[in-house]
Formats: C-alpha cells, sequence, structure tokens
C-alpha cells in the first residue's frame, strides 16, 4: 500500500490522517465553550478568511457551490458537532461518519446510473452489521440519537461528494474555501434561532484560549492543511496507492480518544470497528487487488 511511497511522502499522508482522527478530540474541546452550530459557524469563517484572498473563486456554477457548502457546513459538520455535544464519542464518531463511502456508492448509483458491483454489497453489509452492534450497545457516551444524528451527517458528506463530482472545479482547495461564503450565513442563523444571542454572546467572551485554538485547528489543520496535503500526494501518485491511509483515520480518531479523554474501549467497541473497518477495507482494496490480478493475467 505505501511501498511506492518515498518515506518523507509517507509520513506526510500519516500526518494528515492522524491530523483528521484525532481532530474528534479537538471538537470535543471546543464544544466545552462553544454551541455546536457557533462552532460550525466560527471552523467556516476561518476556512472562508483570510484564504478568499488567495484563491480565485472556481469556474463552477453558484448554485453548485452553494449546494456544496450547505451540505459540508451545515450538514455534515453541524449535525456532527451536535451529535459530539454530549450525544455520542469522539471514537464512535470518527468511525460512524466513515459511513459516508456507502453513502455515496448509494447516491452514484441512484443519481448517476453507477453500478454497484458484488464485492460493494458484501462490504455494505459488513460495514452496517458494525453500525447495528453499535446501536444494539447504545449508553451514556453513545446514544441513538448521536448515533442517527452521526449517520445524517455521513449522508450530507456523501451528497457533498457528489455534488463536488457534478461541479467538476479544476482547484478543489478553491471549492472549498469559497463554498464556506455559503456556509457561514445559514449556520449563524441557525445558530441565533436555536442556540440563542445570550449563549452565543457568552461563548464568544468566555471561550478559553484552548477552545479558540481548537477552531483553528479546524479550520486551517483539518481543512486547509488536510485538503492541501492530501489533494498534493493525490496529484502524484496513483489513487490506489494514497486513498488506502484514510483507513487510519478511525484507528487515530478512536485511539486518540481513549488516550485524552479516557473513552473506553469494551470489547463490543472493537468488535463494531472491525466490522466497520473490514467493509471500508474491502470496499477501498477489492478494485485494486483485483486490477493488479487481471493486469498480471493479461501479461
Amino acid at each position: 500500500m505505501t511501498a511506492s511511497l518515498p518515506l518523507r511522502h509517507f509520513l506526510l499522508a500519516l500526518a494528515v490522517v492522524a491530523v483528521w482522527g484525532s481532530n474528534f478530540v479537538v471538537i470535543k474541546v471546543a464544544l466545552d465553550d462553544f454551541p455546536p452550530l457557533l462552532f460550525a459557524a466560527l471552523r467556516f469563517v476561518l476556512v472562508f478568511l483570510p484564504a478568499a484572498f488567495f484563491f480565485r473563486r472556481p469556474a463552477v456554477a453558484l448554485g453548485n457551490l452553494a449546494l456544496y457548502g450547505i451540505l459540508i457546513g451545515v450538514g455534515q459538520f453541524g449535525l456532527l458537532y451536535i451529535a459530539m455535544n454530549g450525544l455520542i464519542s469522539p471514537g464512535i464518531a470518527s468511525l460512524v461518519i466513515q459511513s459516508q463511502v456507502f453513502f455515496t456508492i448509494g447516491m452514484a448509483a441512484w443519481l448517476a446510473g453507477e453500478r454497484i458491483r458484488g464485492y460493494q454489497y458484501v462490504s455494505l453489509m459488513l460495514a452496517a452489521s458494525g453500525i447495528a452492534f453499535i446501536l444494539y450497545h447504545t449508553d451514556g457516551t453513545t446514544t441513538a440519537a448521536g448515533l442517527a444524528l452521526v449517520l445524517c451527517a455521513a449522508l450530507a458528506w456523501a451528497g457533498a461528494n457528489l455534488a463536488a463530482k457534478i461541479g467538476g472545479p479544476s482547484n478543489m482547495m478553491a471549492y472549498v474555501v469559497w463554498s464556506g461564503a455559503f456556509t457561514v450565513p445559514p449556520l449563524l442563523a441557525l445558530s441565533l434561532l436555536l442556540e440563542g444571542a445570550p449563549a452565543i454572546e457568552h461563548a464568544l467572551g468566555q471561550a478559553t484560549v484552548y477552545s479558540w485554538l481548537a477552531v483553528a485547528w479546524q479550520s486551517w489543520g483539518n481543512t486547509l492543511f488536510g485538503y492541501v496535503a492530501w489533494g498534493w500526494l493525490l496529484a502524484r501518485y496513483p489513487m490506489a496507492t494514497i486513498a488506502p491511509m484514510a483507513l487510519l483515520v478511525p484507528i487515530f480518531g478512536l485511539g486518540t480518544s481513549a488516550l485524552l479523554l479516557a473513552e473506553p474501549l469494551p470489547a463490543w467497541k472493537v468488535i463494531a470497528a472491525s466490522l466497520v473497518m473490514t467493509g471500508l477495507a474491502l470496499n477501498l482494496l477489492w478494485p485494486r487487488r483485483h486490477g493488479a490480478a487481471a493486469q498480471k493475467r493479461g501479461s
């Protein structure tokens, strides 16, 4: 999987997935001070500014850019932050959000007519059984409501993936940055409506430096560094070399949550994680292995 990567590029890819996985602990830190919708709005303010001064607006339809921004900002992160505000543990959230892979496959089949392969059905059943295992073992740290919200966030992420594919931006980084112009207004409006001006004022006045650093890390570390570095690697190496590294994101998520937040890892979590990860790995690695075998037969 990584044999063709020079050590420095492998370490760069590892740094990206470590940032993306440990990011769920960072989210938990910020939620100690910020209401979830306000937190999401602040995140995308810092994604949009000052980066918009350095990236030209991508040449895509404004409707497409707005759709992507709303799905990513309100749908994915708004719902994820609400869920993580006491309804689901960071480690489990980092795992369940990866179900976006299967939602993306299903939406592509439904809307774009893409064919679903046999191995994808098997991988979906494995991952779904892992999520069902989580639902069966909901407790004080992982609730049915939290699980449902994260699944909805994953569905919104899948919709954003499809919007980006339809939009076809030549510069994904600029696309992400400028989508923030359509993400911040609805998030702020929803925060005012649902969380209230007093809660917003209190949070902005009382937030610790650690919470502000968490917001900055969400924006600049997780989004800007992550997207730039990942895109740079994808531009230089085959997808089959880089993409499997993303399987480490839930590992870092569960590991950092257990290490830094003392999230328990009972046997049922390990079993659920194994089922979901096996499904993800099968979906990602099967085409590569099958393609390599076909190429070998052809030669």
